[in-house]
C-alpha cells in the first residue's frame, strides 16, 4: 500500500483513469470529513498548493478575519472511488491545512498527529497501530432518513439468513479491498446489526487516514444497500455499543520494540513504561477518546466496554489489553475509544502518553488477572483501580486538569474542543428526555 507518487504520475492516473472530479478531503476537529470537489481541469493548481478554502466556514477553526485557508495535497493518498461511476470517475486526495503565510495550521488535526509522531520519530521509533472498527447497520425509512430499527437477531460471528447485513459487509469489504486495504478479519458482532471489519496495521498516520477513509467507504456501501452505517457509540439501550479498539506497538530498525522473551510476560520494559504513560493520562485523554455525550452511554458495566483504568494480558475487562501474539506481533490494546474520535487526535494523544511513559520511566500498577466488574468497590480500592470518567464533563475536567494532554493538541484545539464540549454538554443536560418522562411524570 505504499505507493510514492509524484505530482506527474497523479496527471497521468487521473487521465489514464478518466477522472473528472477530484475531491480534497480534510478531518475538522471533531473527526467530520470535509471535502472541497474540483474538477480535472483545476489538478494542477491542488498539486501546486493553490487551492483555498474559507476557514471560517469550518467549526473549531478560525475566526473570518484569519478564514484564508490553503489545501496542501498528500499525494500517496490519491485514490480513485470505486464506488462513483466508470465514466468521469470521481477521486479524492486527502489534505493538509496550511496558513497563506505556508505555516501548517495548528488546528489541522493531522497536523497535530504528525507532530506527535515527529516526537516518535526523534527516539527512533515508529508508531505502528491497528484499529477494530465496529459499526451498526440499520434500515432506513421511507424518507431514506436513518432509524434504529433492524430485522436481524443475530450475534457474534453468526452468518447465514440470521444476519442480514451480510452481503452489505461482503460489499464493503470487496471495496476496500479494491481501495488497497489489508482486511484482515469481519464478523458479526455481538448485538444484532453490529458488525466490525478489522485491517491491517500500519504507521500511525496512514492508519489515521485509512480509520477516515473505512469510514467512508462503510456508509457510502451502506447506503447502495438500502442501510445506514452509523459510528454512534451506543444506538441503543440495553445492547452492546460500538469500539474501536486501537492495538499499538512501536517498532525500532523494523523490530518491535514491546517484545522482550526473557520478561515472564514477554513484555520489554518500553511495553511496560507505555501502558504506564497511558495510564498515567487516561482520564486526560478520555475527551478525545469518547467524544461524545453518548460515548459514556457504552462505558457502563456490563457490557464489555471498559471502564476501569487496569491492565492485563489474561482477561478482557480491563482498560487495556495485552494481546496473546508474541515476538513481531506483540501489541498493547486500547479498549475504551469508541468510532466517534477523531483518529488523528486519538492517535497523537496515545502516542504521546506512551512516549510520556517510556521517556520518564512511568512503571503502571501491576496487572490485575480477575474480572474488575466482579470485584466490589472496596477490593477496587484497596487496588487502587480507578474508573474512567463517567460523563463528558467529566471527561473535559480531566482535560482541563491534564496540561501534557492540552499540549499534545495545541493551544488552538484544546481551547476550541474544550468549549465545543462544554457546550454540547450544556445542551445534552438541558433536555428532558422520555426515560425522565416514564419515570418521574406519574410519580411526582
Amino acid at each position: 500500500m505504499n505507493k510514492n507518487y509524484t505530482k506527474k504520475d497523479i496527471i497521468k492516473l487521473v487521465e489514464e483513469e478518466d477522472v473528472e472530479f477530484i475531491r480534497l478531503q480534510f478531518t475538522d476537529m471533531f473527526g467530520n470529513l470535509k471535502n472541497i470537489a474540483i474538477t480535472s481541469s483545476q489538478l494542477e493548481k491542488a498539486l501546486d498548493n493553490e487551492c483555498m478554502f474559507d476557514g471560517s466556514s469550518i467549526e473549531g477553526f478560525v475566526r473570518i478575519e484569519e478564514s484564508d485557508m490553503y489545501l496542501y495535497p498528500d499525494y500517496n493518498s490519491f485514490q480513485v472511488f470505486p464506488w462513483r461511476p466508470q465514466q468521469g470517475k470521481v477521486a479524492r486526495l486527502i489534505c493538509d491545512v496550511y496558513r497563506p503565510n505556508g505555516e501548517p495550521f495548528e488546528g489541522d488535526p493531522r497536523y497535530i498527529l504528525k507532530r506527535a509522531v515527529k516526537e516518535a520519530d526523534k527516539l527512533g521509533y515508529r508508531f505502528e497501530v491497528g484499529p477494530e472498527c465496529e459499526f451498526f447497520l440499520f434500515h432506513t425509512d421511507e424518507n431514506a432518513l436513518p432509524t434504529t430499527i433492524t430485522h436481524e437477531q443475530a450475534g457474534y460471528f453468526d452468518l447465514g439468513p440470521v444476519d442480514f447485513g451480510e452481503n452489505a459487509r461482503r460489499d464493503m469489504v470487496l471495496t476496500l479491498e479494491e481501495m488497497g486495504f489489508i482486511i484482515e478479519a469481519s464478523h458479526h458482532e455481538v448485538a444484532p446489526a453490529q458488525h466490525e471489519i478489522d485491517f491491517k496495521y500500519d504507521e500511525a498516520l496512514k492508519t489515521a487516514d485509512n480509520i477516515m477513509t473505512f469510514k467512508l467507504a462503510v456508509k457510502t456501501i451502506a447506503k447502495r444497500h438500502g442501510l445506514h452505517a452509523t459510528f454512534m457509540p451506543k444506538p441503543k439501550h440495553g445492547i452492546n455499543g460500538s469500539g474501536m479498539h486501537i492495538n499499538m506497538s512501536l517498532s525500532k530498525d523494523g523490530k518491535n520494540i514491546f517484545a522482550d522473551s526473557s520478561d515472564e510476560l514477554g513484555l520489554s520494559k518500553e511495553a511496560y513504561y507505555f501502558i504506564g504513560g497511558i495510564m498515567k493520562h487516561m482520564k486526560g485523554m478520555t475527551a478525545i477518546t469518547n467524544p461524545l455525550v453518548n460515548s459514556y452511554k457504552r462505558l457502563v458495566p456490563g457490557y464489555e466496554a471498559p471502564v476501569y483504568i487496569a491492565w492485563s494480558a489474561t482477561n478482557r475487562s480491563p482498560l487495556i489489553r495485552i494481546p496473546a501474539a508474541r515476538g513481531q506481533g506483540t501489541r498493547v490494546e486500547l479498549r475504551c475509544p469508541d468510532p466517534a474520535a477523531n483518529p488523528y487526535l486519538a492517535l497523537a494523544v496515545c502516542l504521546r502518553a506512551g512516549l510520556d511513559g517510556i521517556q520518564n520511566k512511568i512503571m503502571p500498577p501491576k496487572s490485575v488477572s480477575r474480572n474488575i466488574f466482579v470485584m466490589s468497590e472496596e477490593e477496587r480500592e484497596a487496588e487502587k483501580i480507578e474508573a474512567i470518567p463517567g460523563t463528558l464533563i467529566e471527561a473535559v475536567h480531566e482535560l482541563e486538569k491534564d496540561e501534557f494532554i492540552q499540549e499534545v493538541l495545541g493551544e488552538h484545539v484544546s481551547e476550541k474542543y474544550i468549549k465545543a464540549k462544554k457546550t454540547e454538554w450544556a445542551e445534552y443536560r438541558s433536555q428532558v428526555t422520555e426515560w425522565e418522562i416514564e419515570s418521574y411524570l406519574n410519580k411526582y
